[in-house]
């Protein structure tokens, strides 16, 4: 069946990075375009950006120019590169594919000083 796992999460303050991995399996990667979400305490889940098939990338307004979506096929891999972190980026981060409607079990990034 169709899983996804996140890893990479963690504490890190203001200003630094982190890289997000989402690792698929269940399905051939390679077709679907997919997505990464965030949920704050107290908010809805939003979508953070999305890769297609053929690497093309989409974000949202908020994390435009700090976050960058990629992926790597031959690993069926997915990742968030985070740069300029801020406290309002703290959140549990999912992964997503859209086509099977699939979520995965998420990874809690926390920016504080």
């Amino acid at each position: 069946q169709v899983q996804l796992v996140e890893s990479g999460g963690g504490l890190v303050q203001p200003g630094e990075s982190l890289r997000l991995s989402c690792t698929a399996s269940g399905f051939t990667f390679s077709s679907y375009a997919m997505s990464w979400y965030r949920q704050a305490p107290g908010h809805e889940r939003e979508w953070v950006a999305g890769i297609n098939t053929f690497g093309s990338q989409a974000y949202a307004d908020s994390v435009k120019g700090r976050f960058t979506v990629s992926r790597t096929n031959v690993k069926n891999t997915m990742y968030l590169q985070m740069n300029s972190l801020k406290p309002e980026d703290t959140a549990v981060y999912y992964c997503y594919v859209a086509r099977f409607s699939s979520w995965g079990q998420g990874t809690q990034v926390t920016v504080s000083s």
